[in-house]
This record gives C-alpha cells, sequence and structure tokens, in this order.
C-alpha cells in the first residue's frame, strides 16, 4: 500500500475515534515503561504529531479519558491493550494497518518481547527492556521519561529502516 493511501486510511481511523478532535488526547497509566513509551512514540511520528499523551493513576485511567476526551490505552478493557501473546503496541499497529511499514514490522517484536518478558523474540529485545527501566528510575517526572524515551524510538526505528544490516567490528590492531 503506497504512503499516501496508508495516510488517509490512518486518519479514517482516527476520525473515528475523535471526530474532529484535534490534537488526540491518549491515557495510560503513569510510570511508563516499554509498551507506554512506545505506543505514545507511534501516535505523534505516525497518526498525530501532536497528540496530547497524558498519564495517570491506574485506577483513574479511563475517569481521566472520559474528563479529557482522551482514549484509554495499555490497560485492562482498553481497546488498545495486551491481547493474548500481543501488546499494545500490537494492537496499534493492527488497528492503524501499519504493519506493511517495513520498520514498524521490525519493531513490533523488539517491543513485544520487551515488554512481555520474551527477550527471545528479538535480539533487541533484552536491550530495549533495560533501557527502558534505566529510563523510568533516572526520570521522576513521566513527561520528561517521555521526551527522552521518543528519543529511544527514533533512534530504534532509523535503525531497523536505515541501519539493520550494518555491523562494527572495530579492533585496534
Amino acid at each position: 500500500m503506497d504512503d499516501r493511501r496508508t495516510k488517509e486510511l490512518t486518519q479514517i481511523k482516527l476520525n473515528e475515534l475523535f471526530g474532529a478532535r484535534h490534537p488526540t488526547a491518549w491515557v495510560t497509566r503513569e510510570r511508563p515503561k516499554i509498551d507506554r513509551i512506545a505506543c505514545p512514540w507511534l501516535i505523534r511520528r505516525f497518526l498525530d504529531a501532536d497528540a496530547r499523551i497524558l498519564y495517570a493513576p491506574t485506577e483513574r485511567v479511563f475517569e481521566t479519558a472520559e474528563r479529557e476526551g482522551a482514549v484509554a490505552f495499555d490497560i485492562p478493557g482498553a481497546q488498545f491493550s495486551h491481547v493474548g501473546e500481543s501488546c499494545s503496541f500490537d494492537a496499534f499497529l493492527t488497528r492503524f494497518d501499519l504493519l506493511d511499514d517495513a520498520g514498524l514490522a521490525t519493531l513490533a517484536p523488539i517491543v513485544r518481547g520487551a515488554d512481555t518478558d520474551r527477550h527471545d523474540l528479538a535480539p533487541e529485545a533484552a536491550g530495549l527492556h533495560a533501557l527502558s527501566l534505566g529510563l523510568c528510575v533516572t526520570h521522576e517526572d513521566d513527561q520528561a521519561l517521555l521526551a527522552q524515551g521518543l528519543i529511544f524510538y527514533d533512534a530504534l526505528y532509523a535503525w531497523a529502516t536505515r541501519a539493520r544490516g550494518e555491523r562494527h567490528d572495530w579492533r585496534p590492531g
């Protein structure tokens, strides 16, 4: 599917969720780690660059969604959450038909493996898990954590789309 057609379909699906309201608003549990950084990255990079990402205490996610006109994600009962072996990132990729993007298809098992403690799904999953936990303990503010996490996912996507086959094997003589 060409990029323009993908964007048109994505916009139709966003309109189904939000109508004419833009920027979109999304809410999940506070103290984000893997999925709760990967999903906002996907939203901002592929769905709505100006999307508002909100973090709330677990017991207030749906209340916050109602109050803010936001869509809840990565929490049981939300339309974008874990199903079986899949994580919330998978739910977004499926709902917005983004799996045709080779970079996102490469990221999917990495995110799923890191988020579901299945590091066997992709060699990079363990590294993403470690980086995500490190970010969480070095940043008290969830929005600052998100800002730094977006950089990680930008770099991971760049690797998946432009540097995946590159090797690094420099050894001094």
